[in-house]
């Protein structure tokens, strides 16, 4: 099983909107590729006393590598043109894999 996690930092004046639009719109469109199994969100949390930080990471849950490499030719282009369109710079991502041993 592969998790792969797309860490946001998202511009605080923006939060709400960049979030309503990835719950709504963002995370369905990736889902309705058909290749992963699951996804959930989390707030990114640096600190158990200040927890004001406006990071997220959505995990995606795929089967095999050969599905993220259907995803990343034939989606993932697309996916991320569209919040960059959307948000610009207020929305930064980066991407990273966990592998299930």
């Amino acid at each position: 099983m592969i998790i792969y996690n797309v860490t946001l930092s998202i511009n605080p004046t923006m939060e709400s909107s960049v979030l309503a639009w990835l719950r709504e719109t963002h995370i369905p469109e990736v889902m309705a590729t058909g290749l992963f199994l699951s996804n959930n969100m989390f707030k990114i949390i640096e600190s158990h006393t200040e927890r004001s930080h406006n990071s997220y990471a959505i995990q995606y849950t795929l089967e095999s590598w050969e599905k993220f490499n259907d995803y990343s030719s034939n989606h993932a282009a697309e996916l991320q043109s569209k919040t960059k369109l959307k948000f610009g710079e207020n929305v930064l991502a980066f991407r990273t894999f966990l592998e299930k041993i």
